[in-house]
């Protein structure tokens, strides 16, 4: 009542709304006022001959843009100013009454100065005839003249789109737009007059103004609308770019095309984190599977979405229909290993270098000396967790190699085989090879059975000799080993899962530390570790993932080795429990140390982030690079690229080149602020 009271109202005028020139009511905008009257004595004529003269030359016809041989109008050209004019109207005020008329249009009229290209084009045009020359010599030989024929390629969907965006096309379209005659007719016209009546309301009873009986709130909401209408009139954005408002207004189905097209690779946990946090999973995963395939655990777009039926490759002209056939080559080879050769995928296909390599730069990072890797790393979480996707997807890659099979003639017994430590769906295998394998297993797991029987026997015999010591029983029969194989399975965390007195951690019914006599730092495991099947396997493993990474801290070596033992068998030797002991052990025995990195106190890193494992000694010309900057970071927690460049110059002589600094920089190194640190030991 207060507000009230400070603000009184004045007077209250009733507002109306007309609309029998809603659809027809345009608003001009002239910013300048140009009026060509030649009869006046301030117009220079000799001006405004010379530039018709100029334009249309001598003779005079009915292309010609000035018919009096004089310069004696101007052309205005529009532009629309806002594409929304909802919020815009006219009004009339009359008697006491406000009456708002929607305007349908906004257009600024600018002087157009086409004349002068045109004059400039038929100068050049007199140019050309005089240097032509007019003698009959010229004129013989203008009759001869070699003529060059090239036949276009066919346009792709890529270049059409470019075409029709650029501003040529655009002009040339605007070109073509018919004129439209305008009749101006005076403010003080009768037909001006008659027009203006219509500005009123017609009706004076209301009905013509139900839009204008709303509650004070719905009027507002009328006059300014939420900005989220404005963002449905805004121009399409260029088909390069997404913009996630606007994708959240598609359909799901749509949503999930569009992103897989964009991205091409992508884990489902990344999927449905773009999708929001309130769209159903399952319904995500109806959706994915129309537009994508099962690859590691991942999913790859399928190959008829990034090339359409009526498209071409925009190198070869290949159709879509063979670039669908040798990409779907090459992510079945992916489904059956973490490596592709692009020779090898060329050679099957025999399609051209550039469309072979746009297929492996859609899902794969290419490797020096090794070859194509798929781009993410494999999603065991995802085949836990969905093992019904997997097995569709599983039969569908079986229908695709059978395709596959049929059309590049490969036979099934050079097909490649499934790589160790990946689960999933494996390749058609005869009866034959089935029995040899299941003979071969068997084998392996009598072997197997009759070593642990007797290593444990072993430390039973150990047991009796230091009685203070307790070694756990574990049961041998078949169902003791698939409880301990599902225990191992359902952690998350198979590091430090061994009990404090289980076998893991003794040898010879001593601790590891004990048995060995020495520092475990020289690179030397305990007595006997390297002669079992676990310790063999743990020593492949680590030397596999140091000659990849060189760097690694105990914490992200312990994350790679989950994700190694969740893509394992059921019943591998692994799942019985490591400790970290036995994995920093393992480490050090091949061939790696320790940095000592002197973090800050500050440091938000944890424990095993702050011990750092390099790779000491590979074998290849850049170990001396390695080990100098190691001992830099052993002294300093961030270094800068001058300091580093100046003491691998100083320890490795003057012809270091740039490319092999920038090697052991990628291989060992991050930057960060303008930094350089060891790889796991800063947070971006």
């Amino acid at each position: 009542m207060a507000n009230e009271e400070d603000d009184p109202v004045v007077q209250e005028i009733d507002v109306y709304l007309a609309k029998s020139l809603a659809e027809k009511l345009y608003l001009f905008q002239v910013e300048i006022e140009m009026a060509i009257d030649t009869l006046n004595p301030n117009y220079c004529r000799s001006k405004g001959e010379q530039i018709a003269l100029n334009v249309d030359g001598a003779c005079a016809d009915e292309t010609s843009t000035y018919s009096t041989k004089l310069m004696d109008k101007q052309t205005f050209c529009s532009s629309q100013t806002t594409s929304n004019t909802s919020r815009y109207a006219a009004a009339l005020y009359r008697q006491g009454e406000l009456h708002l008329t929607p305007l349908h249009g906004i257009l600024q009229l600018r002087p157009s100065f086409s004349y002068l290209d045109k004059a400039d084009a038929k100068h050049r045009e007199r140019e050309a005839a005089n240097e032509a020359g007019d003698s009959s010599q010229d004129e013989a030989e203008e009759d001869v003249k070699q003529i060059t024929v090239r036949f276009s390629r066919p346009e792709s969907e890529q270049a059409r789109q470019r075409r029709v965006q650029s501003y040529e096309f655009l002009q040339k379209k605007h070109a073509e737009e018919p004129w439209v005659h305008l009749h101006y007719h005076g403010l003080r016209d009768s037909r001006s007059e008659h027009e203006r009546q219509y500005l009123l309301c017609q009706g004076s009873s209301g009905v013509e103004n139900t839009e204008l009986i709303k509650s004070p709130s719905e009027y507002l909401m009328m006059l300014m609308p939420p900005s989220q209408e404005e963002e449905k009139d805004k121009p399409v954005a260029p088909s390069n770019v997404l913009s996630m408002a606007q994708l959240r207004t598609l359909p799901l189905a749509d949503q999930i095309k569009i992103l897989m097209k964009n991205v091409k690779v992508m884990p489902f946990a990344n999927l449905m984190s773009l999708l929001g946090p309130s769209v159903d999973s399952v319904a995500v995963l109806r959706g994915i599977q129309k537009v994508a395939m099962l690859v590691q655990g991942n999913w790859v777009v399928k190959s008829d979405i990034l090339y359409p039926k009526d498209s071409s490759s925009p190198h070869s002209g290949v159709p879509a229909e063979v670039l669908c056939r040798g990409r779907d080559f090459v992510m079945w080879k992916f489904t059956k290993s973490r490596w592709v050769v692009r020779k090898e995928v060329a050679t099957v296909t025999k399609l051209c270098a550039e469309d072979v390599k746009d297929f492996l730069e859609h899902m794969a990072l290419v490797r020096i000396n090794k070859g194509w890797e798929f781009i993410l790393p494999y999603d065991g979480e995802f085949i836990k967790k969905h093992p019904d996707v997997v097995q569709r997807q599983h039969l569908l890659w079986m229908g695709i190699q059978a395709k596959l099979e049929k059309v590049y003639n490969l036979v099934k017994e050079t097909l490649p085989k499934k790589p160790d430590g990946q689960s999933g769906p494996a390749g058609l295998v005869s009866g034959d090879q089935r029995i040899e394998a299941a003979k071969t297993k068997a084998q392996q797991n009598h072997t197997f059975l009759e070593r642990e029987l007797q290593r444990r026997k072993e430390q039973l015999q150990a047991s009796t000799v230091l009685p203070s010591v307790h070694i756990k029983e574990e049961p041998l029969s078949e169902e003791g080993e698939e409880e301990d194989e599902q225990e191992a399975e359902e952690e998350e965390e198979p590091m430090d899962t061994a009990p404090s007195g289980s076998l893991n951690r003794l040898t010879n019914g001593l601790p590891a530390g004990q048995a060995g006599g020495g520092d475990s730092f020289n690179g030397h495991p305990p007595p006997g570790c390297a002669s079992t099947p676990v310790a063999r396997e743990l020593r492949a493993f680590v030397e596999a993932t140091f000659q990849s990474q060189f760097v690694l801290t105990l914490s992200e070596l312990k994350r790679l080795f989950n994700q190694h033992v969740a893509s394992l068998p059921r019943g591998h030797v692994l799942f019985s429990g490591i400790s970290d002991h036995m994995l920093q052990d393992t480490v050090l025995a091949a061939g790696c140390k320790q940095i000592l990195v002197p973090f800050p106190r500050q440091t938000a890193a944890s424990p095993n982030e702050q011990k750092v494992f390099a790779l000491w000694e590979s074998g290849d010309m850049s170990d001396q690079h390695r080990q100098v900057l190691f001992e830099i970071f052993s002294k300093n927690y961030r270094v800068r690229r001058n300091m580093i460049q100046s003491r691998l110059t100083q320890e490795c002589g003057e012809d270091l080149s740039k490319q092999e600094v920038d090697k052991v920089l990628k291989d060992c190194c991050v930057s960060y602020g303008g930094m350089w640190y060891l790889k796991g030991t800063v947070r971006s």
